[in-house]
């Protein structure tokens, strides 16, 4: 007799139901909602980014919290942002990007005139998350593995009541200049004991996009080995 999924709910985007499909993304949706904190690491393509905003959504429809803030670091800006044309907003937009398509994909093109207009949804650059405390919210920090030690500090400080934190990201695709520096890394060592925290690692057979971005992944990781 086949095993039932023991996530309780699926939230219907734009294209169906949206669940889990491998046996890791059942963890990782479980983990989500039985811990506070929950890690997901893993290459990419595997999932994370959206099932947690799908479930943060969902938090948000069921009023379970009332904000969902969606946060990544900047790395490869820098210095060089001031040269960037526009405002502070046009320039970071860039960097920001795959978090648009997520809540494009699930909720539609009118996503940003309800959600994030009205700071229902707020996407901000994990460096500007400084002295504030988020409660009643659903926070996603999303690339989490080009954040410093003391940028993943500050942020897991923001933490207020009520609120339920995923962190993904992918440790072998650091682009800081000092990978032992990486706040996830360090993250993953210092809360792997605490209770309310959940680490879940992704592999390459939970990639959900096409078949030969898994023989990538894999060619390169076998490349790297010799």
């Amino acid at each position: 007799m086949k095993k039932k999924s023991y996530i309780t709910f699926f939230l219907k985007g734009r294209f169906g139901k949206i669940k889990p499909k491998t046996k890791t993304q059942n963890l990782y949706l479980n983990s989500i909602l039985n811990n506070i904190i929950t890690f997901g690491i893993g290459v990419s393509g595997t999932g994370k980014t959206y099932l947690a905003t799908a479930a943060a959504i969902d938090y948000l429809k069921k009023r379970k919290i009332y904000r969902i803030i969606l946060a990544r670091p900047i790395v490869e800006a820098g210095e060089k942002l001031g040269y960037l044309p526009g405002n502070f907003n046009q320039k970071i937009d860039p960097y920001l990007c795959p978090i648009y398509d997520v809540l494009f994909e699930i909720l539609g093109s009118d996503f940003n005139e309800k959600y994030i207009s009205s700071n229902i949804i707020e996407i901000v650059p994990l460096a500007y998350m400084r002295g504030r405390t988020f409660n009643d919210s659903f926070i996603i920090l999303d690339e989490a593995q080009n954040s410093t030690i003391s940028q993943m500090k500050m942020f897991l400080t923001r933490l207020g009541f009520n609120s339920k934190v995923v962190i993904n990201g992918d440790i072998s695709q650091i682009d800081l200049p000092n990978k032992n520096f990486s706040g996830l890394k360090h993250a993953i060592k210092i809360c792997k004991n605490l209770k309310k925290i959940g680490i879940i690692n992704f592999s390459v057979n939970d990639i959900m996009r096409s078949n030969i971005v898994a023989s990538i992944v894999k060619a390169y990781d076998k490349y790297d080995l010799k």
